[in-house]
């Protein structure tokens, strides 16, 4: 089984199951990384405020890093449609609750799951360091 194209992702309906590299979960499981998603930016958010009500130095501001980056990481897989747990676990979840949980037996589908979890790090983490960036260089 080939590898699909990243773009494939926009094409998939959301009634529709397993795709290898491109979905893996279903409405349950893409409202639950929505909400962790909005948390995480939620909290980068409140830290900023804090860090510059502190007076503490931009370098300092770096730290955002990891709240947007997880943040991203979550909104890209809601996004998506693809959990990379269950991806690196050979799993894909299309019910309600963890019951639902199905294995992905092809291994060649595995794979295209790994490298789609590969790719969604390296996106959420370019997404992430933009901001970060941002507000490092800002005299604020």
């Amino acid at each position: 089984m080939s590898e699909p194209a990243p773009s494939a992702i926009a094409f998939l309906e959301p009634g529709d199951g397993y795709a290898a590299g491109a979905c893996n979960i279903g409405p349950w499981e893409i409202r639950r990384r929505r909400t962790f998603a909005i948390l995480a930016f939620v909290v980068a958010a409140g830290m900023l405020v804090a860090l510059v009500a502190w007076g503490a130095p931009p370098a300092a501001r770096l730290v955002l890093l990891l709240p947007l980056w997880g943040g991203m990481f979550s909104w890209l897989q809601a996004r998506r449609r693809f959990c990379a747990a269950y991806a690196m676990s050979g799993l894909s979840n299309f019910g309600a609750g963890h019951a639902s949980r199905e294995a992905v037996a092809d291994p060649a589908a595995r794979d295209a799951d790994r490298r789609a979890v590969m790719r969604l790090a390296r996106d959420s983490f370019l997404l992430a360091l933009v901001p970060t960036l941002i507000v490092v260089l800002l005299p604020l």
